[in-house]
């Protein structure tokens, strides 16, 4: 299997160019230009403009921010979150390599949330406008705009089930299968990889407490299912987690849209998850 790509290890920004930048990238079969083919590709030189180099704890874009393009990810791992009206964050999803950032800002012509790199990270930057153009006259592209437009609002539905029907050990057990899913899609190892996140922004994300997190992971490593050190994680067997979180073999998409988490973040701080909710 090979390694998740780092920020280190890609082309610097200067040298990426249209239709070579794709080619080159190692997602390119997750992002805007996957199904299609190099002939289909060369139609699209051009597109990617410039790539961004986004430092460990910066933002790529801050909710309010104008919108005028999309960030395919090359590197690097981020969050997206929004906050509440007093200021508390409320974690909405942990886009990897191969996700494409930006398409909640559509809309509204600003951007809904914040996108925050968990580490250093590399993104492509797509103007919209240029986009918008080329899918008008390129038919493949404009559907796989779709696609990915289609995939957000399933995301939407599993996220809405993980916090509004499950206990605290399916939460951990369905976001933990989920992201080996994510991680296998795209070539990685499915049973060992590092947390880029912290225990306290998964619990963020899940509406759990720190220590239910901890507690939870303790108990799954316990139990022979996990193995865990610091953020080296390992599932042993994927067979008893499924079976531990409810979650069929084909996997549930828990990113979750801006719109709708601030609907969810709004119902946590007026109705809180309690520990009995979660842990029950």
């Amino acid at each position: 299997m090979k390694n998740v790509p780092t920020a280190e290890s890609t082309v610097p920004a200067q040298a990426a160019s249209g239709h070579a930048s794709c080619m080159s990238c190692s997602m390119h079969d997750l992002c805007l230009v996957e199904g299609l083919s190099a002939a289909d590709m060369e139609q699209l030189a051009g597109m990617v403009k410039t790539r961004r180099r986004v430092r460990r704890g910066s933002y790529l874009y801050k909710a309010g921010d104008p919108f005028d393009a999309i960030y395919p990810i090359r590197a690097g791992f981020f969050k997206s979150r929004v906050l509440s009206p007093d200021g508390r964050e409320q974690i909405i999803g942990f886009p990897m390599p191969g996700d494409v950032l930006g398409f909640d800002a559509i809309s509204r012509g600003s951007f809904h949330s914040d996108a925050v790199a968990l580490e250093d990270a590399d993104v492509c930057v797509v103007p919209f406008s240029e986009l918008e153009s080329i899918g008008r006259r390129f038919p493949p592209l404009q559907q796989r705009l779709h696609r990915i437009i289609s995939r957000e609002i399933v995301r939407d539905q599993g996220l809405m089930m993980l916090l509004g029907t499950m206990r605290a050990e399916e939460r951990i057990g369905a976001f933990l299968l989920e992201l080996s899913r994510r991680f296998m899609r795209r070539g990685f190892s499915s049973s060992q990889f590092i947390l880029r996140m912290t225990r306290e922004e998964i619990g963020n994300y899940l509406g759990l407490k720190l220590e239910t997190v901890s507690r939870t992971l303790s108990r799954l490593q316990e139990q022979g299912v996990i193995s865990v050190e610091q953020r080296k994680m390992q599932i042993i067997s994927h067979d008893r987690l499924r079976v531990l979180s409810g979650v069929p073999e084909s996997g549930l998409a828990t990113d979750m849209s801006p719109e709708n988490a601030r609907r969810v973040a709004l119902m946590r701080i007026h109705q809180p998850w309690s520990e009995s909710q979660s842990s029950q």
